[in-house]
């Protein structure tokens, strides 16, 4: 597709190429198909075409929806709850109405949703522990990114820009946006001009300088959980800033995931630890393992590691997690854990001390209360007397084999951006929208406290898809 000597003069210009940005294009293409005059649409990318779509290139892309589409029930009720009501409910009740919809519009697009067995409750089914196969796209983000990419590279009203990074916005007179001056590979500036553009450029994970800002202490120790989000710096934020946007989110919350740390593998999380317990650096408990389902105590897990226990823990079990019916598909390294006889024999491959691991263990076990084991339910097996307790799924650790997995905590995203409408119309403090302006994804602001999880990229895709049609219906009016 032309590249940098395209000359300016969008009806669309969509910064990112990750699922907000594909879908934000591609809609307003199939929204514009047919106009008399020529609709021409620019797609901006950091990266290099082989490295194109950012953070939905490399995750999993969990879909917190049943077999008809439908998104969990719970769930706008549920972000309210866990942000003390700082997140706007209107917003996620958008995304509820939308789902179908826009899943539709991907699978459309040759993306398929696939319902896979997992071997542990989740809560994406109206916010009950429930072991209903969860969705996710057949070969993850990867597929949005190679099928809508696909459909517009062979859309000649469409040119993607590749090692391109967005610098400023420009208005016209009357304030609306009609513009973005962007850098190419050769280190040149130009500006294209645009009627509307859509920031869909990640939040500012990518970014050490804003995320110590932001974040403060121990930022600059956060490892990419995945190398395309080195891409997210902040573009977006900065951008909408400079002309006065309003904000959303909790600035200092990130989305953080606890990863395998042998490995370089993008996405390798630990999603079994509840089968388990954790130890930290100085080998001691220091979570609840079992205080809720896997899905909604990971991040919790992973913020601990980073910001109190100096980025080092590790995860130990037995035989009996092993035994646990398809336990490896949520270990998703692509190094198996450590495995040994014996406990010593286990922290000499972790690199730890037996003593202090054994110990530990030791407290642990005795802890144990009578009862029956079920991983697949909150099952009420605890211990008692020890802190941290294990509210659920504890079982004494005696039967060799024992596994172990070294893990530390790595960035997802960030929890706070730019503020949006229900459009995805960039807004002002006061509300209001900014005219020609939009943001979808991970570049606007939602969540306080906690990401309750599986709809990162379904809300992405779906505000591209509202930014699109309201750009598209707006044009049509003048």
């Amino acid at each position: 597709m032309p590249t940098s000597s395209t000359p300016a003069g969008y009806d669309l210009v969509v910064v990112g190429f990750g699922a907000a940005g594909l879908s934000a294009a591609l809609s307003f293409a199939e929204a514009t198909e047919g106009r008399e005059r020529p609709v021409r649409i620019a797609v901006l990318e950091r990266a290099a075409e082989k490295d194109r779509g950012g953070a939905t290139r490399w995750t999993g892309a969990f879909l917190r929806i049943d077999q008809e589409r439908r998104l969990d029930t719970d769930w706008a009720e549920h972000v309210g709850r866990v942000s003390g009501g700082l997140a706007d409910v209107d917003y996620c009740r958008t995304v509820e109405r939308e789902a179908p919809g826009t899943l539709a519009f991907v699978e459309k697009h040759g993306v398929e949703i696939a319902f896979a067995d997992f071997p542990l409750p989740h809560t994406f089914e109206a916010g009950t522990p429930s072991m209903t196969p969860p969705a996710s796209p057949r070969g993850g983000g990867a597929s949005i990114v190679e099928h809508l990419g696909a459909a517009l590279e062979s859309d000649p009203r469409v040119e993607i820009h590749y090692e391109t990074e967005a610098l400023r916005l420009t208005t016209a007179e009357d304030g609306s946006v009609d513009g973005v001056v962007v850098r190419g590979s050769d280190g040149r500036t130009r500006r294209l001009s645009g009627r509307a553009v859509v920031l869909a450029c990640g939040g500012f994970e990518g970014n050490a300088e804003m995320l110590t800002r932001y974040l403060g202490d121990r930022a600059c120790d956060l490892p990419l959980i995945a190398p395309g989000i080195a891409n997210n710096r902040g573009d977006a934020l900065r951008m909408a800033l400079d002309l006065g946007a309003d904000t959303a989110g909790q600035f200092d919350g990130i989305h953080a995931e606890p990863v395998d740390r042998r490995t370089t593998k993008a996405d390798s999380v630990l999603y079994g630890f509840p089968a388990g317990i954790f130890v930290n650096g100085r080998l001691e408990r220091f979570f609840d393992e079992g205080r809720d389902t896997w899905d909604n105590t990971f991040e919790h897990i992973g913020y601990e590691i980073w910001k109190n226990q100096d980025q080092e823990a590790y995860w130990i079990a037995d035989a009996k997690t092993l035994a646990i019916p398809g336990i490896m598909n949520s270990l998703l390294s692509d190094v198996p854990p450590e495995q040994a006889d014996t406990l010593e024999e286990l922290a000499g491959k972790l690199g730890i001390d037996p003593e202090g691991l054994e110990k530990t263990v030791a407290e642990f076990n005795s802890a144990v209360a009578p009862g029956e084991f079920d991983p697949t339910r909150l099952d009420g097996k605890h211990t008692v007397g020890i802190t941290p307790p294990k509210s659920n799924w504890a079982t004494p650790l005696d039967t060799a084999p024992f596994i172990g997995v070294p893990v530390t905590a790595a960035i997802c995203f960030t929890y706070g951006g730019v503020r949006t409408d229900l459009d995805a119309r960039v807004v002002t403090p006061s509300g209001t929208a900014i005219p020609g302006l939009y943001a979808a994804g991970e570049a606007t602001g939602l969540f306080y406290h906690a990401y309750p999880p599986a709809t990162s990229v379904l809300r992405s895709l779906i505000f591209g898809r509202l930014a699109a049609h309201h750009a598209a219906a707006a044009q049509r009016t003048v």
